[in-house]
């Protein structure tokens, strides 16, 4: 047994700090003698060096090292031929006994992908003949080009990951999210289905995140709530967060949280989907459970993004926009495809006046989730907030067209016509639409209640808000029919539904205003109210940057840290 069978034995038992210092050790002996080691001994010995400083998360310097073992091997190719044409049978079984050559390649990709070098990663893959490609490589490669826009190639790599391997469900979600038919995928996982017992659930599966990357969200709730219910799948947390994610997408904000909370319990150590359970937290204005739900995140780990975009969510609806600039930035650093992130940071730059390049932010938000209807709405909101009614009409009616006319897509458009007089009318046939499908839907009920306020017909909009509080309590709604009841002067009742809002969100600013003004003024006369209903997607806050200057100076600094110019 010679040394660097050592260092095999001791890079196969995990000993990894121990192998980087006897195979720096060993390979400086090997460049000040190249006698000592053959040229298949300085291979291996390069690949352990290389695996122990990638364990040390040093990617750049360990993507190097690979390299450079690359370099050996292609030395020891030349020679190892030489002694196969001799007839050497021995030289053949220590060939096979070295670390794969494939398997380097896909570590230097690794490094390279964590470094944020995606062409260089891609290019490294792409050198690989596809007969020698194992499924991982495949996995790796579809998820690189389909970051890259690259959708067709993406496409088939992951079909060759399934043709290897027919139950790789993150390929069958690529896939999916690449417009490929469910039938077609289906039909990839049929032989395995009907061979394997227990798997009839797998085909209903593939239809329901086929209708979730379809924009369906009703069909999609709809066969995933046929799954949960199953004996064998029931209380699964990744169905349980899907179907809280897609109740979110189709404005169900309730079921949505209560989906959250169940498989929050089933799994206390859970982030995927977090996320968005906070920004709904923080929307409803529980900002003290916020700040709980993101300290006790970052006690399970702070390399994800969910714990970042949860505190930068408890920043935005304080009015501290710069920290959740800077917070929303972080995040993206740690997970570039977080659009919860790319929509909290383009969501701070709107509100500090930098709409340009809060577009970009959406945009990007759009391009990872075109089934995300939050992204549409904050792309429109920059736009009405730079004047561009023009460029916001022509998005609000591609969803329109695209998305189906849907209670959400008919209130994206309804907000749109409202900003300009001369489409007044046909707002309010768009949200009279949007009500007869979903008569408890919030933001139709807002819109719809604003432009009754335009037109001064206060006990219509006081119906409406009535009739939308039976079956729910929302912070918005009861500060708006406080606001209509001051209208029509029943002070005693406006004062009722501003403390029932201010207790659903102690930090509603507009709330507290309208009981202090009616507080001042003893026996108002003539109140006329204008409505704003106010959130996260739609508001464009133009509240000022709470915190003194030197904060401010200080998150600054810090996003020029991050590169966020």
């Amino acid at each position: 047994m010679n040394v660097v069978d050592h260092v095999r034995e001791m890079a196969a038992a995990g000993l990894h700090s121990n192998v980087r210092i006897l195979s720096s050790l060993l390979l400086t002996m090997s460049n000040n003698s190249p006698e000592l080691f053959s040229p298949a001994q300085k291979y291996q010995l390069l690949v352990y060096h290389a695996d122990a400083i990638f364990h040390d998360k040093e990617y750049r310097n360990a993507a190097c090292k690979y390299s450079m073992a690359l370099q050996q091997k292609k030395v020891l190719s030349k020679t190892s031929k030489v002694r196969t044409s001799a007839g050497g049978a021995a030289a053949n079984l220590q060939a096979q006994s070295l670390p794969s050559e494939i398997e380097v390649k896909y570590k230097i990709a690794e490094c390279y992908t964590i470094l944020k070098l995606d062409k260089d990663a891609i290019a490294v893959l792409d050198g690989i003949p596809s007969r020698q490609r194992t499924p991982k490589i495949n996995m790796m490669l579809a998820n690189l080009y389909r970051k890259a826009g690259q959708e067709r190639s993406a496409v088939t790599s992951y079909k060759e990951v399934l043709r290897q391997c027919p139950l790789a469900l993150d390929a069958i979600i690529g896939l999916l999210s690449l417009s490929v038919k469910g039938a077609e995928v289906a039909s990839m996982t049929m032989d395995v289905i009907q061979s394997v017992p227990n798997l009839d659930w797998l085909s209903v599966w593939i239809k329901a995140y086929a209708f979730i990357h379809a924009g369906d969200n009703q069909r999609a709730i709809n066969t995933i709530c046929s799954l949960e219910k199953k004996s064998l799948l029931r209380d699964n947390v990744d169905l349980l967060v899907s179907l809280a994610d897609v109740y979110f997408r189709a404005g169900d904000t309730k079921n949505a949280i209560l989906k959250f909370e169940q498989a929050q319990m089933l799994d206390p150590y859970l982030i995927k989907g977090m996320d968005v359970y906070g920004y709904l937290w923080a929307r409803e204005g529980h900002l003290e459970d916020v700040e709980v739900l993101g300290g006790r995140l970052f006690n399970i780990s702070d390399q994800h993004a969910e714990p970042w975009v949860i505190s930068g969510c408890h920043s935005f609806y304080s009015k501290r926009y710069s920290r959740a600039l800077y917070l929303g930035a972080k995040a993206i650093q740690l997970n570039s495809n977080s659009v919860q992130a790319l929509l909290l940071k383009g969501a701070a730059l709107r509100n500090m006046g930098r709409v340009q390049e809060a577009i970009i932010h959406f945009r990007e938000a759009m391009r990872l989730a075109p089934c995300r209807l939050d992204c549409y709405e904050g792309l429109i909101d920059c736009y009405l907030a730079s004047n561009g009614i023009r460029e916001a009409m022509g998005m609000a009616n591609n969803i329109y067209k695209t998305l189906g006319a849907n209670a959400q897509t008919l209130t994206i458009l309804a907000t749109v016509c409202l900003e300009d007089p001369v489409t007044q009318e046909k707002a309010k046939t768009l949200l009279d639409k949007a009500l007869a499908q979903r008569p408890d839907y919030t933001k139709a009920v807002v819109k719809k209640a604003e432009l009754l306020s335009r037109e001064q017909k206060y006990e219509e909009g006081i119906a409406l808000l009535r009739n939308a509080l039976a079956n729910q309590s929302d912070c918005v709604l009861h500060r708006m029919l406080g606001d209509f009841l001051v209208a029509v002067n029943d002070y005693q009742e406006a004062m009722d539904q501003y403390s029932i809002a201010l207790s659903l969100d102690p930090n509603d600013q507009k709330s507290l205003e309208g009981m202090q003004k009616m507080e001042k003024e003893e026996s108002p006369t003539d109140a006329t109210v204008e409505l704003d209903g106010d959130d996260m997607e739609g508001s464009g806050e133009d509240g000022d940057l709470e915190g003194s200057d030197s904060e401010a100076a200080q998150w600054a600094d810090q996003e020029q840290w991050f590169g966020m110019q």
